[in-house]
């Protein structure tokens, strides 16, 4: 997957290694498509602006510390960079994240043949619009919608896709809504500054480990671009029906907020120094339990709707090839109990650290008792579980975890600000899901902690047992846990699949990369340094060229499949390198 990420905090788009526009939705992350070809490439639409002379091998990287995209090419007629970004600085107070995207193209040696084709679509392909050409723009005919295409470039040019010499910078400008209708040249070159800035600035005021920085540094950038920050929700990942296997039927769509996603990306965030993102996503997060009464769904549109209708969109022939393609996700009917700790957990700071003083409120004090009493009545529940099965129903070892997670946050909160009785209520709850996990879920004949009250199934998600405290190093069953669980999972290179029983839906094959970057972290948390490190390095080869990871991986072919970038890969990533090494070493120190 050969892709790069650009955004803004208010869309997202995904580029290829020519830095054709191969999946942009507007005007919201789960919006349609503008430009699919990531799910068919006959129906999706085209953005491109690519050498006349056919085909290419460029060189492409973001521009360091940021969420810049260059690309350079070269031709016989001489060579040109490419820079693609979608505007975001700090303006009036807040921050300016128009529903636009800017490509410079710069000729940079002799004058190269360039060819502009732009031929959006919408209603995912269903709506092919027609345009028109203005004096100065292109505008196409979408029901209830402006997108318009702004440039220095000869209009006929693009309308009629011929090849021109690049004399001069030229600049192409796409937005949705209100179109830009400033000067072109100093207005996009004044943006292309003021975004830099922006991200060097983000950048600079991130808590870094000491290994892997610059692996963290990407990953918290991309982690950033999938807040929407709007409303402060974030997604699991930018993309929809991405499969998780050739020809496995497993593609979802992955652009809603998931509570347990989001809940370990802020817990990334915090560790990178950001809290911005936390704040945004505690407001959502009231909103929604709120406006559910009698359930806490697992996963939520990104405005808040909970009614993700899951349609399949069977006149897409999906990634090369791989159908279904869908929009929406059934798993918001599913129940899953360890959302009650994860909220908990991600309210938390709001209680605990000194820094967010203030800052919770009354439906913040309901929240909390309201999360402690569900996660009481419902830990002994049957529910699908992280990985959503979409089979039976049972008590998940993982959903207790939370539980437990949950229950001692809770008891930490109450201490704070005094409620004795919500803290009794904590303790009990901590007591009892020990109880359970202790008494009915470690299998002494096979070294782990089952998936299970009843079933006797690896699962790689108790890698978290040590990773969350549950396990610490003096624990006894610790070392064996993980290590059992590894030897079950593993397949090469650190690869560890999710489980490998029977899932409600069929046979699994790829791993899931997250599941390595848990066993890395446990390793270190365990003392196990060089050989967490070792992890890592292997898992980190199977990154895409500009340091980006989907969700899975073929063991096979080394291939990343799955929704791209997954917040969960870069999640993993981050809090492994945290705990190998927490802070760099710095000059001079013993």
């Amino acid at each position: 997957m050969k892709y790069g990420l650009i955004g803004n905090c208010s869309y997202q788009a995904l580029l290829d290694e020519r830095a054709r526009v191969v999946f942009l939705c507007w005007p919201r992350f789960d919006s349609s498509f503008v430009f699919g070809s990531l799910l068919d490439e006959e129906q999706g639409g085209e953005f491109s602006i690519l050498p006349a002379e056919g085909p290419v091998a460029p060189e492409q990287s973001y521009l360091p510390n940021t969420n810049i995209l260059r690309t350079v090419f070269e031709s016989p007629t001489g060579s040109y960079e490419l820079t693609d970004f979608a505007p975001r600085f700090q303006q009036y107070e807040r921050y300016f994240k128009p529903t636009m995207l800017v490509r410079r193209i710069k000729p940079l040696s002799g004058a190269p043949q360039v060819r502009i084709r732009c031929n959006p679509v919408y209603d995912y392909a269903r709506i092919k619009p027609a345009l028109y050409q203005a004096s100065n723009h292109i505008q196409w005919l979408i029901p209830n919608a402006q997108l318009r295409l702004t440039t220095n470039v000869p209009l006929s040019y693009i309308t009629e896709s011929r090849s021109f010499a690049l004399e001069r910078t030229a600049y192409v400008v796409v937005t949705w809504g209100t179109p830009l209708e400033a000067a072109l040249e100093e207005t996009c070159e004044s943006f292309l500054a003021r975004t830099r800035r922006y991200w060097e600035s983000w950048v600079k005021h991130t808590a870094l480990p000491g290994v892997f920085q610059t692996e963290v540094i990407r990953s918290a950038l991309a982690l950033k671009l999938h807040q929407y920050e709007d409303t402060g929700a974030i997604t699991a990942a930018t993309t929809t029906s991405l499969p998780e296997y050739p020809n496995s039927g497993r593609n979802w769509d992955y652009r809603y907020c998931w509570l347990r996603d989001a809940y370990f990306t802020l817990r990334a965030m915090r560790r990178l120094g950001h809290f911005e993102e936390l704040e945004a996503y505690a407001s959502y997060m009231r909103n929604r339990a709120e406006a559910s009464p009698d359930r806490i769904q697992p996963v939520y549109a990104i405005s808040g709707e909970s009614d993700l209708h899951e349609v399949v969109l069977d006149h897409l022939s999906g990634y090369r090839g791989n159908t279904p393609v869908r929009a929406g996700n059934a798993a918001y009917l599913q129940v899953q109990h360890d959302v009650y700790g994860e909220l908990l957990a991600a309210i938390a700071p709001l209680y605990l650290d000194i820094r967010f003083s203030g800052t919770a409120s009354e439906l913040s004090d309901r929240l909390v008792r309201r999360l402690v009493q569900g996660s009481t009545d419902t830990l002994e529940s049957p529910d699908a579980g992280i990985w959503e099965y979409r089979g039976e129903q049972r008590v998940h070892t993982f959903s207790l975890l939370m539980h437990w997670f949950g229950a001692r946050i809770a008891e930490r909160v109450a201490e704070r600000v005094g409620d004795a009785d919500l803290g009794r209520m904590a303790t009990d709850l901590e007591k009892r899901a020990r109880g359970l996990m202790e008494d009915k879920c470690f299998r002494k004949d096979r070294g782990y902690y089952a998936d299970a009250l009843t079933t006797d199934n690896a699962d790689a998600s108790l890698m978290m047992m040590v990773n969350l405290g549950y396990l610490d190093r003096n624990h006894p069953n610790a070392e064996s846990h993980i290590r059992a669980l590894a030897k079950d999972l593993s397949l090469k290179d650190y690869l560890i699949r999710r489980y490998r029983h029977h899932d409600g839906i069929g046979e699994t094959h790829a791993t899931f990369t997250v599941c390595g970057f848990w066993y890395a972290e446990a390793l270190a948390r365990l003392g196990h340094f060089d050989e967490a490190i070792r992890a890592c390095e292997q898992i980190i080869s199977y990154a895409n060229p500009l340091g980006l990871f989907s969700e899975d991986v073929d063991p096979a072919t080394g291939e990343q499949w799955g929704n791209f970038p997954q917040t969960y890969s870069h999640v993993g990533l981050i809090n492994a390198a945290f705990a190998i090494s927490p802070a760099p070493n710095e000059v001079g120190d013993p």
